[in-house]
């Protein structure tokens, strides 16, 4: 995209200058969140992002994210171009003091960027910093430049112009495998990300080209909200055939939602500032529901399906079924912490309050049908939460005090909940071995009978009722829901135990819907495992290897002079190992392998359990068609 005469010069006097650099490498969690997948994942977004903005300004059509076959990254946009004319500050050019100066940007004085995510000034140059080597390459007034750093130094200066008659910037990076724990993209997570800012700008045109494996995938929707509402609830059967958009701007700041209810029992509310995610919600987020409360009521009063002597619909009665994704824009946001998961602003709830409760009315007015199913399942869903509650205060009784806990549990004899586990096993068969194999003083072991209840398909009464929840309830003391208070749990380290085949995965799947449904501070905080039991037990001589997976079996047999020789067992089955090999393997804090249940995208999770574990089969036969290939060591 060309600069024409009409656009506002952007030049390097619009680039302040605020610190250096040097702690970004230092501490690098401050800026990214961590060193793990999801801090590696954040340096593309940083990136991503600044060529949003490009697009938001109205700069941008098309943005190219490409994953090379050494796994680095390159971002390319057809936006402006970052200025290269030197920095009144030092004489550098304007684009190396981007990329070597924290807090140096084009988005503080909001005149080269009116609304911006990357309002920080961090993002691009805490990536150069985090690099083992960057190169940018700025095409911009008739003229294409280009630079090389490493770990956020440049090594050569800024080359001499070539012509070119196209605009634009790309960043080429590889991040440091001296800081980050394992330097490996997941392309599913880059899609999701990718995915949000498509929907959000409508026309934008986002490609990723996953160089590792050869695949293209390509995001570009015109339909922008009602699409992306609209493929949010692909796996769900909806109350009314269209989403509901809004969009308006009042004082500076532009507001866009789209709503549709389902006739699931489960609420997804995704909140967006500036295009940023922001996953703990914030001020729009708390407008929009107190809009959403007025304007059903209001509607229902008017069209008399709520009668004089009837209470106002409540908030959560509203709750149960909704989809609804909320975006808004302005000058000067307000973020919690550089990873910005919640907005601050607090004019913002009025404003949105306001925009979009007069757009719903005036919806409600053209659509009367809408409110009556809404209206309805809001009644079941407070008749619903009446049940779950007189069932939540029943379990209260028993889990908050201590007492009563199940007989099935055998508890360990430690009583500080941060050095206490609880394993959830699989069967009273893996349950014995596991109780005898244990270390009691701070292992815990709670077997459970057969598969527990899909929570996916279940209103909150009906977990409660469910015997194998209820005693996961009472053993945790820490309540469920709103309720939940990981302050009264009395265990850490929750760790998840099940066999290595189809049935075992399956129940490990209900756990973690379970889990990620009604107690999702367990994984924010980093209180759940899966563990890893091994597939294989190998013997040559008196000599045992335990081998987890395939292809460690395949090199122990590929490396030894007489194959023949070699014993092999394969373990189908937690129960199969007796109790010391089963302390040996996988619960010896000294040699097993627990993996951590982590959430990188919440958007994508949540449609992960949607499609998985919810009604609609033809979601769920694409996924396991698209995903097929990458099982491993499956079992039946």
């Amino acid at each position: 995209m060309s600069t024409s005469a009409a656009v506002r010069q952007y030049t390097a006097r619009d680039i302040q200058v605020l610190e250096g650099l040097q702690a970004v490498r230092k501490r690098p969690s401050m800026y990214i969140g961590d060193t793990g997948s999801r801090g590696l994942h954040h340096l593309v977004h940083e990136v991503v992002d600044n060529s949003v903005d490009e697009a938001i300004g109205g700069y941008c059509t098309r943005i190219l994210v490409t994953i090379h076959e050494d796994e680095s990254i390159s971002v390319e946009d057809n936006g402006r171009g970052i200025p290269t004319d030197p920095h009144p500050s030092n004489g550098r050019p304007a684009s190396e003091v981007v990329l070597t100066t924290l807090h140096a940007g084009g988005k503080f004085d909001n005149q080269a960027y009116k609304v911006s995510g990357g309002l920080h000034g961090v993002g691009v140059s805490a990536v150069n910093a985090l690099s083992e080597w960057l190169e940018i390459t700025i095409q911009r007034n008739g003229e294409s430049r280009s630079q090389r750093f490493e770990r956020g130094m440049p090594v050569t200066e800024l080359s001499d112009p070539l012509p070119t008659e196209e605009t634009g910037t790309k960043i080429h990076f590889l991040a440091d495998d001296t800081i980050f724990e394992e330097v490996k993209y997941s392309a599913e997570v880059l899609s999701a990300r990718l995915r949000e800012m498509a929907f959000l700008n409508p026309g934008l045109a986002i490609c990723l080209d996953d160089r590792r494996d050869g695949k293209i995938k390509d995001f570009c929707y015109e339909g922008g909200m009602r699409s992306f509402i609209e493929y949010l609830n692909r796996g769900k059967t909806t109350l009314f055939p269209d989403p509901v958009t809004i969009s308006g701007e009042k004082d500076g700041v532009s507001v866009d939602i789209g709503l549709q209810y389902n006739d699931s029992y489960l609420e997804r509310v995704f909140g967006f500032a500036n295009l940023i995610h922001t996953m703990e919600g914030g001020t729009h987020v708390s407008g929009l529901r107190t809009a959403l409360t007025r304007a059903v009521n209001e509607a229902a009063r008017r069209s008399k399906q709520l009668k004089e002597k009837d209470d106002n619909l409540g908030g959560d009665d509203l709750k149960e079924g909704l989809t609804c994704v909320i975006s808004v824009k302005l000058s000067n946001p307000q973020f919690e912490g550089q990873t910005k998961t919640k907005l601050g602003n607090s004019d913002v709830k009025g404003i949105v309050d306001s925009v979009v409760y007069e757009g719903l009315l005036a919806w409600f007015e053209e659509h009367p049908g809408i409110v009556k199913v809404v209206v309805e399942k809001a009644i079941k869903a407070r008749q619903a939460r009446e049940a779950a509650k007189r069932a939540r205060e029943l379990v209260r009784k028993t889990a908050m005090t201590g007492m009563g806990l199940p007989g099935k549990l055998a508890d360990c004899s430690g009583r500080n909940p941060e050095n206490c586990e609880l394993y959830i096993v699989e069967g009273e068969s893996a349950g014995g071995s596991a109780k005898q194999g244990r270390d009691r003083s701070f292992q815990a072991i709670l077997p459970l009978r057969g598969k527990i209840l899909n929570v996916e398909k279940a209103r909150l009464d009906k977990v409660l009722a469910n015997n194998e929840i209820r005693t996961m309830i009472q053993t945790l003391g820490a309540g469920i829901g709103d309720d939940f208070d990981t302050s009264k749990l009395r265990y850490h380290k929750i760790i998840i135990m099940t066999d290595a085949d189809v049935d075992g995965a399956h129940i490990s799947t209900l756990l973690l819907t379970f889990f990620y449904r009604h107690m999702p501070d367990l994984i924010e905080k980093g209180y759940l495992y899966l563990a890893q039991p091994p597939l294989y037990r190998v013997q040559k001589g008196k000599t045992v290897t335990y081998c987890y997976s395939e292809k460690e079996l395949r090199a122990i047999l590929d490396s030894a002079a007489d194959p023949s020789k070699i014993s092999v067992q394969r373990y189908k089955g937690l129960g199969e190992m007796n109790p010391s090999q089963l302390w040996e393997t996988t619960m010896d804090p000294s040699n097993r392998t627990l993996k951590r249940v982590e959430i990188d995208d919440l958007m994508e999770v949540d449609e992960y359990f949607s499609i998985l574990m919810g009604d609609k089969v033809e979601p769920r036969r694409d996924f396991i068609t698209a995903h097929a290939h990458e099982v491993r060591n499956l079992d039946i």
